[in-house]
């Protein structure tokens, strides 16, 4: 039976970025193969300004990217998670955007997670550590 990491595949997105009101664009990433990807981080300023969002393109080096519409997601709280499912994107590449244009903020990690990959197992491809555990039925007791 395959797990969830097997199904999907994890990426870095982006590197946690200290206070600023520029943009921070995340790794453009390839989704021939996949049927959408969550995006997912931090915003540790809660403000109309600071959001994430979607943007996709025909070139792998990012250079066409454009905003897709409806993909804004404003931070409810100070250091709330947002997440963003963008499903079947018109384009083969995407990446994530924190807009930092209401205050100066911080923002933490961004993350792909693209799912329903078309040929599995998948490996994910964080840059740091990524720790797992592939469990079947465990029975109770000591983790």
């Amino acid at each position: 039976m395959e797990t969830a990491l097997e199904a999907h595949k994890m990426s870095l997105a982006a590197a946690a970025a200290g206070s600023a009101g520029t943009a921070v664009n995340g790794a453009t990433i390839d989704m021939a193969g996949f049927d959408g990807v969550l995006i997912f981080g931090t915003i540790t300023t809660a403000n109309a300004g600071n959001f994430l969002k979607a943007q996709q393109g025909t070139l792998s080096d990012g250079s066409d990217m454009a905003d897709l519409a409806g993909t804004k997601v404003v931070a409810a709280a100070n250091g709330s998670i947002v997440c963003l499912d963008l499903k079947a994107p018109r384009e083969q590449y995407v990446r994530g955007v924190y807009v930092r244009a209401g205050t100066n903020t911080a923002v933490e990690t961004m993350y792909y997670i693209r799912y329903n990959a078309h040929n599995k197992p998948t490996s994910s491809d964080v840059t740091n550590v990524l720790a797992s555990v592939k469990v079947q039925s465990p029975a109770e007791g000591t983790p």
